[in-house]
Parts: structure tokens; C-alpha cells; sequence
């Protein structure tokens, strides 16, 4: 595995993946701050036993979330990372093709990214929250990323609810609530109060959700035919369900839910790729 300098990987290259990438990093924060010191007070006792087991769970999720998107930025999945040789054997080579923007032979698959400038292996797409393309060497880091922000949005939007609509039902249930969940950025400036700020965090946190949701549901049948976003729905490198995970997960799979840190070999250097079947 090869990083990225930081000066690379942490300075967004358009404003779209700035202004997304500090949606995560201010929400995410202030989403567990309010989940801590707001709602869990009122729902557990202080040290009691699901207070502590459900802290626990909240810094398994929020580091879950946190490393898995810097693994996804931090992590090179370029042609740059290798010391490309085009193979010998004219089967393998007729499958490489010149990219003019970075003026090299790159390998099947690979494809370049306008907003990063450089060919990706065995690219799937620009991700506008992680600032940089997704591609074979991190895609694991995005899946994952992607499941828990996904679960921890669901925990707290759960918990919100029960927070707003039920335990302080007569404060919440007014028309005025309605425009805060509507247009939020006017209702925090005409009136702002940490009651309106907590709608608006309970507003983005179901958002997350939705957004989580849908990419893992547009991303599953990437993962289940071994394929990418551009022929999404190819079976031409299809391994199978088993071999088309441990191909995004690595060879440790069972493990890598745990955490961005336990290492996971791919099966594959992303570079000669042949495929299956005649669809390509």
C-alpha cells in the first residue's frame, strides 16, 4: 500500500469536493457531540451500563467513519503508484491503450480522472465527500465508510426522534419546526437557538442516511459482478460472490469490518487484467 503526501490527498481539488469533504468533517463531530451530551442523558443514566455500551458503540462508529474516509483519501490508487511495464505478450499488451492527458501506456481498466488529473486502476468514480477517485486499492476504505456512516446515521436519527417528537413533544410539534426542517440556514439566522440547531443536525443526519442507503443499493451489484461504475452491469470479470468481495475487501475480509487498520492483502495488482467472458 502506497499514501498520498498530505498536501495531496487533504487539499481538495475543486470547491464541489471541498465544500462536501467539510459536511463530513464538521457534521460528523458535531452529530456525536449532540448525541452525548444531549440525547443519551436523557435517555440512560449516566454510567450506567447501556450508557457506557452505547458510548462505546458511538466511538466504534464515528472512528469507523472517520479512518475509513481518510484511509480513502490518504491511500494511492493511481497508475503513479507503480512503475508501469507494459507486458511482453501481445494478448496483454492490445488491452492497454495511451492516455494524452498523462502521456503514458496505462492498463485495462484504468481510466483518467478529469477533476485528480491522473488514470486510476481499475477506476470506479470521483467521490465528491473523500475529495478523490475510488478506485482498486481503496475501495474497501469507501465501502465501509459508506456502511457506517449509513448505520451511525440511522443510530442517531433513531434516538433524535425519540429526543424531538416524544420526550419533548411540547416544544417540537409546532408549525415553526416545519420551516426549520425546510429551510434551516433562514431559520437558525432569523432565530437561532440550540433547539433549531438541533433539528438541523437531525435533518442532515436522516439525509446521511438516505444518501448512504442509496449508494450502497446502486453500489451492490458493482460488488456482487467484480465490475465499476462505468460498465456496472458487465459480467466480465466476475469471480463469483466470494472472490468478487475478497477482490474489494482482500483476503482477510472476514476482519476488515473492525477497522481500516487491519490489513488486507488484494488478490490482484490491479494492473493485467483479462477478462472471463467475451463482453468486453
Amino acid at each position: 500500500m502506497i499514501l498520498r503526501p498530505l498536501h495531496r490527498a487533504l487539499l481538495p481539488r475543486s470547491a464541489g469536493d471541498g465544500m462536501c469533504f467539510m459536511l463530513i468533517a464538521a457534521g460528523v463531530p458535531l452529530t456525536y457531540i449532540f448525541q452525548v451530551t444531549v440525547i443519551m442523558p436523557e435517555l440512560h443514566n449516566v454510567g450506567s451500563f447501556w450508557y457506557t455500551i452505547i458510548w462505546l458503540a458511538g466511538i466504534f462508529l464515528v472512528f469507523n467513519i472517520t479512518s475509513n474516509l481518510l484511509a480513502c483519501m490518504l491511500v494511492d490508487t493511481s497508475i503513479k503508484m507503480h512503475i508501469l511495464k507494459p507486458p511482453l505478450e501481445p494478448q496483454l499488451l492490445s488491452r492497454w491503450h495511451m492516455c494524452d492527458r498523462c502521456q503514458a501506456l496505462v492498463p485495462p481498466r484504468s481510466w483518467h480522472c478529469e477533476t485528480c488529473d491522473v488514470c486510476v486502476l481499475k477506476r470506479n468514480h470521483h467521490c465528491r465527500f473523500t475529495c478523490c477517485c475510488i478506485g482498486h486499492h481503496n475501495y474497501r476504505y469507501f465501502f465501509y465508510f459508506l456502511f457506517y456512516m449509513g448505520l451511525g446515521a440511522l443510530y442517531v436519527t433513531i434516538n433524535a426522534s425519540i429526543y424531538l417528537w416524544y420526550l419533548h413533544a411540547d416544544f417540537y410539534w409546532r408549525p415553526y419546526t416545519l420551516v426549520t426542517i425546510l429551510v434551516p440556514a433562514i431559520s437558525l439566522t432569523v432565530h437561532a437557538s440550540w433547539e433549531n440547531f438541533y433539528v438541523v443536525i437531525y435533518e442532515l443526519n436522516i439525509l446521511a442516511f438516505l444518501m448512504s442507503v442509496l449508494m450502497l443499493i446502486y453500489h451492490r451489484p458493482i460488488l456482487q459482478r467484480g465490475t465499476v461504475v462505468k460498465d456496472r452491469l458487465s459480467n466480465a470479470y466476475n469471480l463469483g460472490l466470494r472472490g468478487n468481495m475478497e477482490m474489494v475487501l482482500g483476503k482477510r475480509m472476514y476482519w476488515t469490518w473492525l477497522s481500516p487498520f487491519v490489513r488486507s492483502e488484494l488478490p490482484h495488482d490491479g494492473v493485467n487484467w483479462l477478462p472471463l467472458t467475451k463482453e468486453e
